[in-house]
């Protein structure tokens, strides 16, 4: 039989776009063909009824997805009023509709304080979270509720970019773990008329943001891929390091690099000592990440091959 071929070994981060309809596993696998690549991964999950920033890592670039856990992330959400549904969206079942209120600004505003620095949230029963096993999604799609336990979040940012009698729309910068579905339905509550979520994108994660990085649809890159063919798409690839701006940066000497490539720690002159830093080569070559020991020498954490 022959053998199967795996692709082609290739590193690096693709900064996608993300459509309705797709789940960021489908998504992930079409970016992976379009690619060629042997090896893909995402940094974060985003569900079909959600669009926006799906970073799609590449070969060692998959190996960063664990740093990227407490990462912040920025979204664009309308929020619907009058209205409540079983599953936060305008794809559930309506179980409520209230009357409006009216709104100005001001009024909104005075609404937003209450959900602005550190709350407490409780996860909603649509959501990807287990229980004794089984996702809390596929339990409220059985007509169950459970107990959730509630969760510290911080939301940095909420900003109010327009409103109408029926709708508002925020931008939401927040800490991991944050629900949105369930930051739109607590403000129509605390408005007195309910609100599910209309339209959900994310437009930033960790150190990349749609505002300041370019980003591919789907028809982007087959648009690339039909012009110029693979050299084309891997152009758009980015360092694995990228990702990694939020941790310092520490530059070796020549004599320094062997050692820890093989694992062996040194000391560095000047190395933060506190917490994990990034390791460059004199050349700039990202080695990967490193922590100061108790005796002050650099060990290294993870490192990366050379690319």
């Amino acid at each position: 039989m022959a053998r199967k071929r795996r692709g082609r070994e290739i590193n690096g981060i693709v900064l996608f776009d993300k459509p309705l309809g797709l789940s960021s596993n489908q998504a992930l696998q079409r970016v992976r063909r379009l690619f060629d690549a042997a090896k893909a991964g995402h940094t974060g999950s985003l569900d079909p009824a959600a669009s926006g920033l799906l970073p799609v890592c590449f070969g060692q670039a998959t190996r960063i997805s664990g740093l990227l856990l407490d990462a912040d992330k920025t979204y664009r959400v309308t929020g619907r009023l009058g209205t409540r549904t079983d599953s936060g969206d305008l794809d559930g079942e309506v179980i409520e509709t209230r009357e409006v209120p009216r709104l100005d600004a001001a009024a909104m505003e005075s609404v937003l304080s209450r959900f602005r620095g550190r709350v407490e949230q409780v996860p909603p029963m649509y959501s990807a979270l287990k229980h004794e096993g089984k996702r809390l999604y596929e339990l409220a799609r059985e007509g169950r509720t459970v107990e959730r336990k509630a969760r510290t979040i911080d939301f940095h940012e909420i900003t109010l970019e327009s409103l109408t009698a029926t709708e508002f729309t925020l931008r939401v910068h927040s800490s991991k773990g944050a629900y949105i579905r369930t930051l739109v339905e607590d403000i129509g509550e605390a408005i007195g008329c309910g609100a599910v979520v209309a339209e959900l994108r994310r437009i930033g994660l960790g150190p990349w943001s749609m505002d300041e990085q370019p980003t591919y649809r789907l028809e982007d890159l087959e648009a690339i891929a039909a012009e110029g063919g693979l050299e084309s798409l891997d152009r758009v690839i980015l360092p694995i390091d990228s990702a990694l701006g939020a941790y310092p940066a520490v530059v070796l000497d020549a004599a320094s690099v062997t050692p820890i490539r093989h694992g062996h720690p040194v000391f560095v002159p000047n190395a933060p000592q506190t917490g994990w830093f990034r390791l460059y080569a004199p050349d700039d070559l990202f080695l990967g990440m490193g922590e100061v020991l108790d005796d002050g020498r650099t060990a290294p954490r993870r490192l990366f091959a050379a690319l």
